[in-house]
């Protein structure tokens, strides 16, 4: 589907989670705003398809910076909001934006806190940190947007989840476990939303070449070359799923019928999942129904 290029505006948080919103029918409303929060990468081409910006961030002299760039190369209205989705008030007063501001049309959470030491070596607070921030804080800008979006019957929201979603063995398991969390919750967004109008995607990025690796604790340059895309490149193929109507969109996956085969085979077994009856491997006997008297005596 084409952008519509009338007005958009776009809240970028910087570090971690990010919140696009984009709509495709002016008829039901003519103003774009999208919230981000995947950096610079994920600003400029946004703002190139026709997007004003707010940019959300902790360090507040960096975004400055990044918005007068971002001005000055696309000539887009740029507006700053300093926060930090790990304290409640800052998230509350994003979740305020999102609930009351009509003119947002696409969310966009990218949670990109992570870590790659084993379980047993990685510090539990930060791991809880990982936790609010990567599942709490999508979990509630999700929230505060999606009534809006059914309201009017259209909206967009786009969750950053990663491969370790369905390759949990590749790095650390609490991460690995927030993305699933990240995904699973975005496929089910979908079955609840996608007829009252609402799309819901969630992208799987591989290894990125960002300083989420430096902050994870594995630089950059330990990894090889072949896997690693770039930021741009990874941003640019999450945008162009999203314009061909993916629900689950893995830029470095080269033969996109691979996913298909996988989801195929996860909702025929979905089917399977429970019964009254023990699978026939596990040797169980049926319980027989309890006696009376047994029963009497429980109360």
């Amino acid at each position: 589907m084409p952008y519509s290029a009338r007005f958009r505006k776009a809240l970028g948080l910087d570090g971690t989670t990010e919140n696009v919103h984009e709509h495709h029918n002016e008829r039901h409303c003519p103003h774009h705003r999208r919230i981000i929060r995947h950096r610079r990468h994920l600003c400029r081409p946004l703002a190139k398809r026709g997007y004003d910006l707010i940019l959300v961030a902790r360090d507040k002299s960096r975004l400055a910076g990044l918005a007068q760039r971002l001005k000055s190369a696309t000539g887009r209205s740029v507006e700053t909001l300093a926060a930090d989705l790990n304290d409640k008030a800052d998230l509350a007063d994003v979740e305020a934006i999102l609930r009351t501001n009509a003119d947002i049309t696409l969310l966009v959470n990218n949670a990109g806190v992570g870590a790659t030491a084993p379980l047993l070596n990685a510090d539990i607070e930060k791991m809880d940190d990982m936790i609010h921030l990567n599942v709490r804080a999508l979990t509630r800008l999700t929230y505060a947007a999606a009534p809006g979006f059914v309201a009017r019957g259209a909206g967009t929201i786009i969750n950053i989840s990663s491969i370790v979603a369905i390759s949990p063995e590749t790095l650390n398991g609490v991460y690995g476990g927030s993305k699933a969390f990240v995904l699973a919750f975005s496929q089910s967004l979908h079955h609840e939303l996608a007829a009252k109008g609402v799309r819901v995607q969630a992208v799987l990025p591989g290894a990125t070449a960002t300083d989420f690796w430096d902050a994870a604790g594995v630089p950059l340059h330990h990894l090889p070359a072949a896997i690693v895309m770039s930021a741009d490149d990874m941003v640019d193929a999450a945008l162009s799923g999203l314009d061909q109507g993916e629900v689950v969109t893995i830029p470095s996956l080269a033969d996109n019928a691979d996913l298909d085969r996988y989801e195929t085979a996860r909702r025929a077994m979905s089917g399977k999942l429970s019964s009254a009856v023990p699978a026939p491997r596990y040797k169980v006997r049926a319980n027989p129904a309890a006696p009376k008297a047994a029963v009497a005596s429980a109360k």
